[in-house]
């Protein structure tokens, strides 16, 4: 897939990696991006279409997908990250609401138009989601849950021609993780990096210089093996809507 002449939507595309992802598209050619934010969002490129969407709000949600219509590529990008201990439930309660089910939300009301254009979605997770980040319990339980259904997604939907890209980022220089004091990419190389890589066709994504030793060791373990394992039970995928 090249970025070049695709629409694209990003959650999340105010600031930090979003806004990042956004500007590289539209660097890389793409013909629209539609740039989903709570807030009013005004922007001079006239490809750019600000979506009000909160993942978390259902009929935002939906309001989204019948504006976008066509879409090409998704990149689920809006989190949250609360420091929470002692453990909290209810804070695990907000963090699976916008890093997981609202993930989930926005994917399968674009779902259908991903299936028509035979396109991606990219998903913006942590290495978190591969081992957790004790003093951010939730966080980590949010990421690893929002991996998981990238995985399984993948190979659900493997038959109707739509990639599932996981991007298992290190630290990246956003307000998000600001306060920690160790080394971080920038947005914008994340950004590049992470289109790159969906150009190249990777799955799963490690796009920074703290995560990118992780990338040979990880599609070679057995985590990765049993994936594709288990994907060769899935037979063409659910039917197309």
């Amino acid at each position: 897939m090249t970025i070049e002449g695709k629409t694209v939507l990003v959650t999340g595309a105010n600031r930090g990696i979003g806004r990042a992802l956004a500007a590289e598209a539209l660097a890389r050619g793409a013909e629209q991006v539609y740039a989903g934010t709570r807030q009013p969002l005004t922007h001079p490129d006239e490809r750019v279409t600000p979506v009000t969407l909160d993942v978390t709000d259902t009929a935002q949600v939906q309001a989204a997908a019948d504006q976008v219509g066509s879409l090409d590529i998704l990149i689920n990008n809006a989190g949250i990250m609360l420091p929470d201990l002692p453990f909290d439930p209810a804070v695990l309660e907000r963090h699976l609401a916008v890093n997981f089910y609202g993930a989930n939300a926005v994917t399968q009301a674009l779902l259908p138009a991903l299936i028509r254009s035979r396109g991606a979605v990219i998903n913006i997770l942590s290495v978190i989601a591969l081992a957790p980040l004790p003093p951010f319990p939730s966080y980590s339980i949010s990421k690893a849950a929002a991996f998981s259904l990238t995985q399984t997604l993948r190979a659900l939907h493997a038959g109707q021609g739509v990639r599932f890209h996981a991007v298992l980022a290190g630290p990246i220089d956003t307000d998000m993780v600001r306060e920690l004091e160790v080394p971080k990419a920038s947005p914008e190389s994340a950004a590049r990096a992470i289109f790159d890589a969906v150009e190249k066709g990777e799955e799963d994504i490690f796009p920074d210089p703290a995560s990118a030793p992780l990338a040979e060791i990880w599609n070679g373990g057995a985590d990765k093996i049993l994936e594709r394992q288990f994907a060769q039970l899935v037979q063409g995928g659910p039917p197309a809507p």
